[in-house]
């Protein structure tokens, strides 16, 4: 098995990905992703007066507008296709910072911020399958094998995810048949299993979207 970087880990020189979009924007988009990030934590857990929402509804109008006539396909957009940055620079997901990366199997570390809040300090259900197809679909597609879709996401929750803590993430490639590919990934919270999944993904026929 080769050694894989995947976002933030210092296990090697490369990248699990095409580097494609990394770097060419500098610094200066990852900064701004992480400010969004930020802005998205502070929206979901304040309280502000209706003064600071109008203020707040305008200037988001104007970073709209002026963010308009940058629009480009999809393919040559820079958001998901930073590879070199957790959650390859968008902020859809929880930053994903990977300790091991090999083209078999993935250890790392994330947090759910409190925009990912479902109630009571747990992460919202629906968030916990999101980091899993992130993490999975990457795995599924390292090695340099060919690109494929998820076709289904089997998740079990053990028990609560909170939020706001660290999180280790451990996935791992279990086999292939044919296009089929078969995987695994498991949440701890310390020595706490809160959930775990298993997922099959299928290799895209040439020419398949």
């Amino acid at each position: 098995m080769t050694s894989t970087v995947l976002e933030g880990a210092d296990d090697g020189p490369g990248r699990w990905g095409d580097g494609r979009a990394a770097g060419r924007d500098g610094d200066e988009f990852a900064q701004m992703i992480g400010a969004f990030r930020l802005l998205q934590e502070r929206i979901t857990g304040s309280v502000p007066p209706r003064s600071t929402l109008v203020e707040m509804t305008r200037v988001f109008g104007e970073f709209a507008a002026t963010l308009e006539p940058f629009t480009v396909p999809e393919r040559q957009q820079v958001t998901g296709h930073r590879i070199d940055l957790p959650g390859r620079g968008q902020a859809l997901v929880p930053a994903f910072h990977a300790d091991l990366c090999t083209d078999h199997e993935v250890r790392g570390r994330f947090t759910f911020s409190r925009y990912y809040l479902g109630g009571n300090g747990a992460a919202h259900g629906g968030t916990i399958p999101l980091i899993f197809d992130e993490v999975l679909g990457r795995l599924a597609n390292a090695g340099g094998r060919p690109l494929s879709r998820t076709a289904y996401l089997n998740v079990d929750f053990r028990s609560i995810t909170p939020i706001g803590v660290e999180l280790r993430l451990e996935a791992r490639f279990d086999r292939e048949e044919g296009r089929k590919r078969f995987l695994s990934a498991r949440i701890h919270h310390g020595d706490v299993l809160t959930a775990e999944a298993e997922g099959l993904f299928v290799a895209l026929r040439p020419g398949q979207p």
